[in-house]
């Protein structure tokens, strides 16, 4: 039985020794540029892991531009060609991209593809050159020694897959720009569109109440004009004026709100909706004393929201709540929650009051669309869609199921929410 020499297998052993550190290091790149989202840190990443894979003297990271080599980067002993560009057809790096493949070359001056005079004033005896992508090259990366040296296959594969590696990384960093680029551009498009609606405010605000409040007074003038004498149909004429205007105020104000409400930054934070809750009953009953209404609350209702955002939640349903109750003989709320199904806890204010069809339910969050008559039960329709504004910013969801004459309960989710206890 032969055995090799021990000159010969301490070499192996040396050849084994680097070529699994070639292989940790390639390990490192691959992770290293799989993070990167510009050229520049690829370069940084591909120049250093290159050279030190190979063991050699110095690297370089070549882009295809058009029928040329730019020499975009390099790590070496001393300056090779950064930021130079060279014909394709003149250099070795061209050679490797036109021919989709590696390029090894023990000898500089003894290969033909390899224009000697632009190599007598570097240190480089010799080099490999491995495309950037084997199909279409884009780009190809070199390593040099200073002494004349043939890179065994398992090196090169390691620079080549260091190349292949590169082109996956590059192609991600320029759907990453384009991704940046379209945000940029939505981004400006919403700024924009905020300047509108900021511009539309102030002319809401400001050129039509200019009118309202001219109409108003005037109505109230000639009232005080004609009292005493104008008859039963004038004065109901001039009542009607002025609600007219009062509520086209209203509306205003809640058109405002709802656009307000759609710019306004979350600011999240814990929050007790039971107790949001019990202040807004307590408001209501102080302004309807003569009402006697059943209000069921549970005791806590913990969510993480905007406490100023959810305050106007709770105040428009449970307004409607006690509004639509306001015929009903044994008028009751109830504010609570459902255990969660899908890990999000659905809340639910419900009453017993006037209700609606629900083949109409689609109708309710849309603003101006009511789904009782104005004569029957004030308001101007902007309410609910400003609570859907205001949830689906919070990232939760808002429905409604009822009956005519049976009530109706609006249910809604909001993250960061856990379910409490009901108390009376």
């Amino acid at each position: 039985m032969s055995t090799l020499p021990a000159a010969e297998t301490q070499a192996t052993v040396e050849d084994l020794q680097r070529l699994n550190r070639a292989q940790a290091r390639l390990v490192t790149a691959v992770q290293d540029l799989s993070l990167a989202r510009t050229l520049p840190e690829i370069q940084a990443v591909v120049r250093h892991a290159a050279r030190e894979i190979a063991g050699a003297d110095g690297a370089t990271f070549v882009l295809r531009d058009g029928d040329r080599c730019h020499y975009a980067d390099e790590d070496a002993i001393s300056p090779l060609w950064k930021g130079q560009r060279f014909p394709m057809s003149a250099c070795i790096s061209g050679w490797a991209m036109l021919n989709a493949r590696p390029a090894v070359i023990p000898d500089i001056y003894a290969d033909p593809r390899i224009p000697a005079d632009a190599y007598r004033p570097t240190f480089v005896k010799s080099l490999v050159m491995v495309p950037i992508r084997l199909k279409a090259p884009i780009g190809a990366i070199g390593a040099y020694w200073a002494r004349q040296r043939a890179a065994p296959a398992a090196e090169v594969e390691l620079l080549q897959a260091l190349a292949n590696t590169t082109a996956v990384a590059m192609e991600s960093v320029q759907v990453y720009a384009e991704l940046e680029q379209r945000i940029a551009q939505r981004t400006q498009q919403l700024e924009a569109l905020n300047r509108e609606l900021e511009a539309f405010s102030y002319s809401v605000s400001h050129d039509l109440r200019a009118p309202l409040r001219a109409i108003n007074g005037f109505a109230e003038f000639l009232a005080r004009e004609v009292e005493g004498t104008a008859g039963t149909k004038a004065r109901g004429h001039l009542d009607r004026i002025r609600e007219s205007a009062q509520q086209m105020g209203g509306l205003i104000d809640d058109l405002l709100q709802l656009a307000r409400f759609a710019r306004q930054e979350v600011r999240r934070q814990e929050v007790d909706l039971a107790a949001m809750a019990r202040d807004t009953i307590a408001r209501l009953r102080a302004g309807d004393p003569g009402r006697n209404v059943e209000c069921v609350i549970a005791e806590k209702l913990p969510a993480k929201c905007d406490a100023g955002l959810f305050a106007v939640v709770l105040e428009n349903l449970l307004s409607n709540a006690w509004k639509y109750t306001a015929k009903t003989g044994r008028a009751r709320i109830e504010v609570g929650a459902e255990p969660p199904a899908d890990g999000a806890t659905v809340f639910f204010v419900r009453d017993n009051g006037a209700g609606f069809d629900p083949r109409q339910a689609e109708k309710l969050f849309t603003p101006f669309q009511r789904l009782h008559a104005p004569e029957e039960f004030p308001g101007t329709g902007v309410g609910l869609a400003t609570v859907q504004r205001i949830v689906h910013r919070h990232g939760g969801r808002i429905w409604a199921t009822a009956e005519i004459g049976r009530g109706a309960t609006f249910y809604f989710t909001c993250a960061g929410a856990t379910a409490g206890r009901r108390e009376a």
